[in-house]
């Protein structure tokens, strides 16, 4: 790792405290497991949209595609993308994260190419990719503008950035910080700064002078009854975006 212009150290240092944990459903990453049925779903869906992909009935729906995962921490998101038939690159500047990725990658017998990485480096490196993830990283970046050039930079023409975060709102503040972090305890405390919080307009925004136009958006709400996240117009606390790259 050489490029750390979107680094944020103290972030890299308190993630990494998680370590092996990363897969446990009950542990620190929680949110992130009752999260990931919702966003594979919801990211098939804009690949069979916008990509001209197998909405059902097909094993690897994925197959032939290139796929980054940044900010990949364990991989929760990386492993099933890859099961989808993606050939996939997870990426993260946690070296603790890349091992426990790798380690149960392996044990899942899922060929994924993890690397302890920036999006700065493979840029160095000339690579990209069909899609590109970001998701729920850029609230953790240094340099949120520069970051979101280089996950446009990354994309192939044609290609599709999908993106999540916390919206800067009154509701992501007492949802998202107070009660996520110290009255439910679902993430360890300070995990989240709400200053850094991306306003929808504002993700918009930065990927617009790059070529990538916004082609859908959800909000994404939690069902306290089954304890899941589904997609809803409800963007005050959590939300996703797909952009299409022009080419």
């Amino acid at each position: 790792m050489t490029d750390n212009r979107t680094v944020d150290r103290e972030e890299i240092d308190r993630f990494s405290t998680i370590g092996a944990e990363w897969w446990d459903p009950e542990g620190p990453m929680r949110p992130l497991h009752r999260l990931s049925p919702f966003r594979t779903a919801w990211i098939w869906q804009q690949c069979a949209t916008l990509l001209d992909r197998p909405v059902a009935g097909a094993d690897r729906p994925l197959d032939g595609l290139t796929l980054l995962d940044i900010g990949c921490g364990g991989g929760l998101v990386s492993e099933p993308m890859a099961e989808l038939g993606a050939a996939v690159t997870g990426i993260d500047a946690d070296e603790k994260g890349i091992a426990a990725a790798k380690a149960h990658a392996a044990d899942s017998g899922l060929e994924i190419d993890y690397r302890c990485a920036t999006s700065g480096d493979l840029l160095a490196e000339g690579l990209s990719f069909d899609i590109v993830l970001a998701l729920e990283i850029i609230e953790h970046t240094a340099d949120p503008m520069l970051f979101q050039e280089e996950v446009a930079a990354l994309c192939k023409p044609g290609g599709l950035v999908i993106a999540s975060t916390l919206n800067r709102t009154v509701a992501s503040y007492l949802g998202g910080v107070l009660a996520a972090e110290y009255l439910l305890g679902w993430v360890p405390r300070g995990t989240h700064d709400w200053r850094k919080f991306i306003k929808p307009s504002e993700m918009a925004a930065g990927f617009r002078p790059h070529g990538l136009g916004i082609r859908e958006m959800a909000g994404v709400s939690w069902e306290p009854t089954t304890d899941s996240f589904r997609a809803s117009r409800d963007f005050s606390i959590n939300y996703i975006m797909a952009f299409r790259k022009d080419g």
